[in-house]
């Protein structure tokens, strides 16, 4: 607030420097020398036509007129020396405009601006609530139905609808767009992945066409990678599921959280091929038998209540993560027609020699039902609550009862 005030005064003594610029000039011994010239030159133009008219060389009438200009000359001559003396001592108008201006500037910036705007705010902030989102989206709505060949118009009503997580209306909205999605892989691969929830996690017709539009435009996009090799890994494509997210897998930092949920995926298709996977990759296997060494145990069943949303042949996973990490020590795998199903977690599921349940005290431990079988959590996924347990516990009671939004 303080620097705001300092600026201003400084701006305002520069503007009165510029206004005041004229007055503080020096230019007395200018005009004092001027004016004495003009009467030196006036004196002897006179001398001069009283030197013509004794001479009989210039006549009596043009003798008068002659005179008479040079009169008004000199008249004029006059005020501008007069103006000039009154500009070199203006000390009520520097006054006056010295204490106005500041005063006025204060005023207006009072009457006009916003001096609660400089304080930083000390209470909540507005944030636009669901319902103001909702109005906005609604009101785009009614526009484009005034306009419908506004396709990039369609596209962020789409992405709007998206986000409020009303997929049928972003589908629809992303249909209208049209053209307007060709060369936009981005954008493509979202359209796909909308289509394919709204199909409950079916890829084919529809989203695989788009996912394989996304590819065309541009062949390394993340997102459409991750689609592909999901749609393949769901229509038991195993092989062609590697290679899209091996790909992709080259885009991300070594050894990062991300990489090691991917290669945990791609791992899973390489147990569905009954192959080993390359060395250093991950290893996962479902359902699993009894561990030796530090553990934990229990048992994971499904919410009656969520039992239509989910299909037998979906993914269970049961991890084991350290608290505060996104990185799993420890993930089993299996089906929801395995349900209940009783596991262990140990060394043998880790997903990296640095990452191993028996380096910890304690895990967080919960269960999550994918359509996809990713292993990154995806919206329409059913989930547990997260348990902290002690590692050497058993006996661990996960309930899968809550839908991801």
């Amino acid at each position: 607030m303080m620097g705001f005030w300092v600026a201003g005064a400084l701006a305002v003594v520069l503007v009165l420097a510029l206004l005041f610029r004229p007055f503080l000039l020096k230019t007395s011994s200018a005009g004092v020398s001027r004016r004495q010239l003009n009467t030196a030159i006036y004196r002897d133009q006179l001398a001069r036509l009283e030197r013509d008219r004794a001479e009989n060389m210039l006549a009596e009438a043009d003798y008068t007129q002659a005179r008479d200009e040079l009169q008004r000359s000199v008249i004029e001559d006059t005020r501008e020396g007069d103006a000039t003396l009154v500009n070199r001592t203006p000390r009520k108008t520097i006054v006056a405009l010295g204490l106005l201006l500041p005063v006025a500037a204060i005023g207006l910036y009072v009457m006009l601006g916003s001096p609660a705007a400089m304080q930083a705010p000390s209470g909540p902030q507005h944030k636009v609530s669901a319902q103001d989102m909702e109005r906005l989206v609604e009101g785009l709505a009614a526009k484009l139905e005034q306009d419908p060949g506004n396709l990039q118009g369609w596209s962020m009503l789409a992405r709007s609808y998206k986000m409020l997580g009303r997929n049928k209306e972003a589908e629809q909205a992303f249909d209208r767009a049209g053209a307007f999605l060709d060369n936009d892989a981005q954008l493509l691969a979202v359209y796909a992945d909308l289509a394919a929830t709204n199909a409950n996690g079916n890829f084919a017709g529809k989203p695989s066409q788009l996912i394989q539009k996304a590819l065309k435009a541009d062949p390394d996009n993340g997102m459409a990678l991750w689609l592909d090799g999901t749609a393949a890994f769901r229509g038991q494509q195993y092989e062609a599921a590697i290679r899209s997210w091996e790909r992709l897998t080259k885009q991300l930092e070594p050894d990062s959280e991300d990489s090691n949920m991917l290669q945990e995926s791609i791992n899973a298709a390489y147990t569905a091929l009954g192959k080993t996977a390359p060395k250093g990759s991950p290893t996962s296997k479902a359902p699993v038998t009894a561990a030796t060494g530090a553990s934990v145990s229990g048992k994971v069943d499904l919410d009656p209540a969520l039992k239509d949303k989910a299909a037998p042949g979906d993914t269970v996973m049961v991890i084991a993560r350290a608290p505060g990490s996104r990185m799993p020590v420890a993930v089993v795998r299996a089906r929801v027609s395995d349900l209940p199903l009783t596991f262990t977690l140990d060394d043998s599921l880790s997903m990296s020699p640095q990452a191993k349940i028996s380096l910890a005290s304690q895990v967080d431990v919960e269960a999550r039902i994918s359509k996809s079988g990713m292993a990154q959590p995806e919206p329409g996924d059913l989930m547990s609550a997260v348990q902290t347990v002690k590692v050497g516990a058993s006996g661990i009671a996960l309930q899968v009862n809550a839908v991801r939004q």
